[in-house]
């Protein structure tokens, strides 16, 4: 049985891990190698003055001396290096009084740490040491004249390719009546399209189908620049990134700055690519003997002759190169290829986890399956790291230590929930019109109006015109009477 100390221990853990991943997302920004001191300096009091969801919930600001912290770890350690340390917890301090200490010294700046120290205790009873509450003021930069703020959007263009891919998704043709989209990545520096594809849904799933052959292709990129939809704040494009230390960035909301490159290229697949694409309805496809899947592979396959043979070898208006010119000169001039990932880490960082609690019976459940783990993980939070088109294999790791496959033990589902298949759903099959239980009633009614035998109406009016019993139904009556006296007297 696992005490409750080492259970604790497990919970630290998980939390730890992602608080990594909270601190490795928040600090991204100002990770870009060719920033300036000045220019990182703006980046981190940008982030600093901004209001952040913690990664346990709830609204938080971090100070710059934590953030320049975190930077210098991730730097010298990678991304190990953010997860903070499992040491056993203490008192702190509660978090409503420092944050109302904080909202006394905004509301009067002229008030001193000892001055709020006595409000506090004049109102809630308890106050913190000055000195602590002079270390906050000065975390929070409430001690000084206020610095001003101008919004940063970074620099115009990458100085090298892969140094940043910006990706996004665009709303393409109807195929079959269904709806498709385009997910792309673009090399900030030469505008190569690294990664596409057309899906017939605006989901993870296809996200990585675009650019999980980019890495395999054209390399790792130092940072990726995405939007703020559902597929580029998945988690699993967090851990991606993490593993192959990619520096992932969200845009803000409602900011298009940034991404004017990628709204360009999509500019033009609209105008010189999509514009010859015809939306298809289901019955135009029967008509062409095209299966959905089969009509979304003849697009891809359309859309990458098109990319390879017509956008990759016209000068760009800004750049005055092709895209695959520019991308293989700043190559030559770095004297190097891109950075490739070996097969192992692409294969790392591609799979999904989810983490789970070994039951007494030393089984694990993973979206309706059951599977079967070593004994002596019962009890335990384990990482179970898995393919979402395959819930068949799936890895068992604790401690950051594998435990090899689990066995199936029951098996309902064989993908995962968001690993829907690029097929629509079958259409329903026309209707014939036919109303069996109509048809049923109908005859009812006709056999009622024919068969005068099952008509109760009519013999409550032969009940009228005769109400005095026959002479055959008198003599069963007497003879019912007989059999009854008889029955009694036994």
């Amino acid at each position: 049985m696992v005490s409750t100390h080492e259970q604790d221990g497990v919970t630290r853990r998980a939390r730890a891990q992602q608080v990594a991943l909270f601190r490795y997302q928040l600090i991204c920004p100002a990770l870009e190698a060719g920033l300036s001191t000045k220019a990182r300096g703006r980046v981190v009091r940008a982030i600093a003055a901004g209001v952040h969801q913690g990664p346990f919930g709830g609204q938080h600001r971090y100070s710059r001396d934590s953030l320049d912290r975190w930077i210098r770890r991730y730097r010298v350690g990678g991304f190990d290096a953010l997860t903070p340390s499992l040491r056993q917890p203490g008192t702190r301090i509660d978090t409503g009084v420092l944050e109302l200490a904080v909202a006394l010294k905004r509301e009067n700046p002229d008030r001193t740490a000892a001055q709020v120290a006595r409000i506090l205790r004049a109102s809630s009873g308890y106050s913190p040491s000055e000195s602590t509450l002079l270390r906050l003021f000065h975390r929070r930069e409430l001690m000084g004249p206020a610095t001003g703020g101008g919004v940063v959007f970074g620099r115009f263009e990458a100085e090298t390719p892969n140094e940043r891919w910006v990706g996004d998704a665009l709303h393409g043709p109807r195929i079959g009546g269904r709806k498709t989209y385009l997910f792309a990545f673009l090399d900030d520096h030469s505008r190569l399209a690294v990664g596409y594809r057309f899906g017939f849904a605006e989901d993870t799933v296809r996200l990585a189908a675009a650019l999980e052959p980019a890495l395999a292709s054209r390399g790792v990129p130092a940072a990726a620049y995405v939007d703020n939809g559902s597929a580029f704040v998945d988690s699993w494009l967090l851990r991606a990134c993490a593993k192959l230390g990619i520096r992932l960035v969200h845009s803000t909301p409602h900011r298009p700055q940034g991404r004017g490159k990628i709204e360009r290229f999509f500019r033009g697949v609209r105008d010189q690519f999509l514009v010859e694409v015809a939306d298809t309805s289901a019955a135009e496809l029967t008509e062409q003997q095209l299966t959905p899947a089969a009509a979304l592979l003849e697009l891809n396959g359309h859309f990458t002759a098109w990319i390879e043979s017509v956008y990759h070898h016209r000068v760009h208006s800004e750049t005055g190169q092709t895209p695959l010119a520019r991308w293989n000169d700043g190559f030559d001039r770095l004297g190097h290829g891109p950075i490739m990932a070996s097969a192992q880490a692409l294969t790392e960082a591609i799979l999904w986890s989810a983490q789970r609690t070994v039951t007494k019976t030393a089984t694990v459940s993973l979206h309706g399956n059951t599977y079967q783990v070593e004994a002596a993980l019962a009890g335990r939070k384990v990482e179970l790291v898995f393919s979402p088109f395959n819930l068949e294999v799936i890895e068992v790791r604790h401690d950051d230590r594998s435990y090899g496959h689990a066995v199936p033990y029951r098996i309902t589902r064989h993908t995962h929930p968001k690993a829907r298949p690029e097929t629509p759903e079958p259409t329903p099959a026309p209707t014939t019109g036919i109303a069996y239980l109509q048809l049923v009633a109908d005859a009812h009614h006709q056999q009622v109006a024919v068969d005068d035998r099952i008509g109760f109406d009519a013999l409550y009016s032969r009940a009228e015109h005769n109400p005095q019993p026959s002479p055959e139904q008198s003599s069963l009556a007497e003879r019912t009477d007989d059999e009854h006296s008889q029955q009694v007297g036994r």
